[in-house]
C-alpha cells in the first residue's frame, strides 16, 4: 500500500486545525498536508507536527482573497509581483517546517484574457518561481483541478495541460500533482495516465467520485490504482483530500480494506 498523508484542510475537521496534528497521528498517518498554513506563525505549525511526530509533506502557494473567490493567481497577467511574494512567503514556511513540496494554484481564468497571454504569464511564474528556490530540495507542483464540479473557471483543468505545460516550463524541480478524484472527474483514463507520466508525477492526492469522499465510497478502483503504484514503484505520499460521509476516524476503514 501507498504512503498515505492526511489532508488537515478535510480530515479531522471536527476539532481545530492545531488539534488535527495528533488526531491524525493517533490515526496512524505520519504525514499531513493541507491547503495554507498562514493563519499560524511557522513556530507553531512546526511545534504542533513535532508534538505529533509528524512529517510536512505538502501545502499550498497563498491563493489571494479565498473567502472572495480567488484560487491562485499563477496564470493571471499583471499579478507578477504578487505571486513573487507569495513564493517568498511560502519559501519561509516550508524551510521552517521542513517541507519539500509546495503547490502553485494556477488561478482562475480571467474574462477578456487571451488564453496565449495566460499560458505566457503561468510559465514564465512557474520558471521565475523554479529558480527561485532551486537547490533548496523543495519542488514545486502543479495540480490539474477539475473546472466542472468543484472549481469552474480553474485555468489548470487537465491532466493533459499539465503536462504539456510541464515540458513548457521546462524545469527539474516542477513536477505535476495528479489528483487522481479531479483526473477522474475531467478525462479519466487513470491507470495508463499513470504508467505513461509517473516519471513527472511529484504527488498524488486522492478521493471517490462522485461526491468527492473517501476511497470505496464511488466509482474508481482504489485497490487496483494502489496496486499500480506498488508495482511501479511509487516510493512518495499519496494525499488523502477528501470529505468523510460520516466523521473522520469512522471513515478511515478503508486503508485497513485496501479501500475494498
Amino acid at each position: 500500500m501507498p504512503n498515505f498523508c492526511a489532508n488537515l484542510s478535510f480530515l479531522f475537521t471536527e476539532v481545530p486545525f492545531p488539534e488535527r496534528f495528533a488526531r491524525a497521528a493517533a490515526a496512524g498517518f505520519r504525514g499531513v498536508e493541507y491547503m495554507s498554513p498562514y493563519d499560524h506563525s511557522p513556530e507553531s505549525v512546526a511545534g504542533w507536527l513535532r508534538d505529533a511526530g509528524l512529517q510536512q509533506v505538502l501545502f499550498n502557494l497563498p491563493a489571494g482573497d479565498w473567502g472572495a473567490g480567488e484560487r491562485g493567481m499563477a496564470c493571471q497577467p499583471g499579478r507578477e509581483a504578487e505571486f513573487r511574494e507569495s513564493v517568498e512567503l511560502a519559501f519561509t514556511y516550508a524551510r521552517a517546517l521542513d517541507c519539500r513540496r509546495i503547490h502553485c494554484l494556477s488561478g482562475l481564468r480571467p474574462a477578456g484574457v487571451d488564453e496565449a497571454r495566460l499560458r505566457a504569464a503561468y510559465v514564465a511564474n512557474l520558471r521565475w518561481a523554479a529558480d527561485r528556490v532551486a537547490g533548496s530540495g523543495i519542488r514545486l507542483l502543479i495540480e490539474p483541478i477539475n473546472s466542472r464540479v468543484d472549481m469552474p473557471g480553474y485555468w489548470l483543468d487537465t491532466p493533459a495541460k499539465a503536462f504539456e505545460l510541464l515540458t513548457e516550463i521546462d524545469r527539474p524541480n516542477v513536477a505535476v500533482q495528479f489528483d487522481i478524484y479531479h483526473a477522474q472527474v475531467m478525462e479519466g483514463d487513470l491507470a495508463r495516465t499513470i504508467e505513461t507520466h509517473l516519471g513527472s508525477i511529484g504527488h498524488f492526492q486522492i478521493a471517490d467520485n462522485p461526491g468527492r469522499h473517501e476511497p470505496g465510497s464511488g466509482e474508481i478502483n482504489y485497490p487496483y490504482l494502489f496496486a499500480l503504484l506498488d508495482r511501479l514503484g511509487y516510493d512518495g505520499w499519496v494525499g488523502c483530500e477528501y470529505k468523510p460521509k460520516a466523521g473522520t476516524e469512522v471513515g478511515l476503514g478503508w486503508m485497513k480494506r485496501g479501500a475494498a
